[in-house]
């Protein structure tokens, strides 16, 4: 009797984490757009720095399939002061990942969106580095 019930939990247990493991690639872009400020580099090779201030914040904006991302600096008035640099960038779905494709006068590379949500952005670049970003919340003096 023990035995046959142990499949039946296996085929259990399987359906149920594989629910809980389940991403849809269609809600990341919605959660692209914002204010990121980073937490975390890790290196492929498992080194790490956290951040706990930046003086900067990546502003991402998004149409369609085309995005821009530029660095802001907040100010302690609530605003910022914006470079005229910014980083074009298209959003791809390909089978079940994102993928972001940078150009710059200088430089072409992807990176892979691990996470997108209300709170956290988590991007793999080609090099195999994470980098791991929260929302930008404003400063209250």
């Amino acid at each position: 009797m023990q035995i046959q019930k142990s499949p039946y939990i296996i085929l259990l247990l399987t359906v149920l984490f594989s629910a809980c493991s389940q991403y849809d690639p269609n809600t990341i872009p919605q959660h692209l757009e914002g204010y990121w400020e980073i937490t975390k580099v890790q290196t492929q090779d498992g080194e790490h720095k956290s951040y706990t201030y930046n003086q900067t914040i990546d502003f991402i904006t998004l149409q369609d399939s085309i995005g821009i991302r530029k660095k802001l600096q907040p100010q302690l008035n609530g605003t910022f002061i914006t470079s005229t640099d910014q980083e074009s960038f298209t959003v791809e779905q390909k089978n079940d990942s994102i993928y972001l494709h940078y150009t710059t006068p200088l430089d072409q590379w992807t990176e892979t969106v691990l996470k997108a949500d209300k709170e956290e952005l988590i991007v793999k670049n080609q090099n195999g580095t994470t980098y791991i970003y929260k929302r930008y919340e404003k400063l209250n003096l």
